[in-house]
């Protein structure tokens, strides 16, 4: 299992893939005029300063927001995610990494609302500090996966959600299998965004095999590894799955996806992909 709090992975590799991938699925919502819910499970401190002695100690970000600070490159898929990171930094000096809560709040109309949903109470109290006048924000400190039958469906019958567990306990793939046929059963034409790190093949294949086994159709598949299979000193790789992908997404996850990997993986290792896990 990974270590835990996130300041020390904040703005990783990983980080970007999700939170780059994330800002699409907000956008795609807006598209619509009728108004949407998004249900953060694991929502984290939402603002991380990357000088943090946590962030410090083994300074993954260089690995993934250092490598895209500066690119000139970067193809306009993924201008919604480092114009959020931008923000967080006006003086244009990396120094403060947004959580998922500031990404999606920022791309959320007046219309829209969002919950944010912490375990840790620490954490917790720094959202209710941040978004307690903010009146389209509710904040829970209570377990994410309980969380996902006490807010769905939601009453706009649209929305995000987004699991974005820690993986620091055991079993987690099956908590995360088990949170989504619930949370699906409820309201099972919303939009699920489930983000997982890339473990030992077995454990893929038979976390791959469960979410085949639910029956639910409309499963997008997105992974970058950047290390070989092999790679032990850290996680190799991580996943997105999007379950009813609106409308346009995958092009744009292919995007975002393709020009991420070769940025961000070690010397060409590791792999990418975007592909349907399970079609309609």
């Amino acid at each position: 299992m990974l270590a835990y709090r996130h300041q020390f992975h904040a703005g990783n590799f990983a980080d970007a893939f999700k939170h780059a991938l994330l800002a699409q699925l907000v956008l795609a919502l807006t598209r619509k005029d009728k108004p949407f819910f998004c249900l953060d499970t694991h929502a984290g401190i939402a603002h991380y300063d990357l000088q943090h002695e946590w962030t410090q100690k083994n300074a993954e970000y260089k690995n993934g927001i250092g490598l895209l600070w500066e690119r000139k490159d970067a193809p306009s898929e993924l201008a919604p995610y480092l114009d959020a990171v931008r923000a967080e930094n006006p003086d244009g000096r990396l120094r403060y990494y947004p959580g998922s809560p500031r990404i999606i709040r920022r791309l959320l109309r007046s219309k829209d609302r969002m919950t944010l949903i912490e375990l840790n109470k620490k954490d917790c109290e720094s959202l209710v500090t941040q978004y307690a006048r903010d009146r389209r924000v509710t904040v829970q400190c209570v377990d994410g996966y309980q969380a996902l039958k006490a807010h769905l469906p939601p009453q706009e019958r649209r929305g995000l959600v987004f699991i974005d567990s820690s993986f620091d306990r055991a079993r987690e793939f099956q908590r995360l299998t088990q949170g989504l046929v619930a949370a699906h059963k409820k309201f099972s034409t919303g939009v699920y965004a489930l983000w997982y790190p890339l473990m030992e093949p077995a454990a893929m294949g038979g976390f791959e095999r469960g979410i085949v086994a639910t029956g639910i159709r409309r499963i997008l598949q997105m992974e970058v590894a950047i290390h070989p299979d092999d790679w032990m000193m850290s996680v190799r790789g991580c996943g997105l799955l999007v379950v009813n992908p609106p409308f346009g997404f995958e092009p744009v996850a292919r995007t975002i996806v393709d020009w991420l990997w070769p940025v961000l993986s070690e010397a060409g290792a590791g792999y990418r992909k975007t592909a349907w896990l399970v079609p309609e």
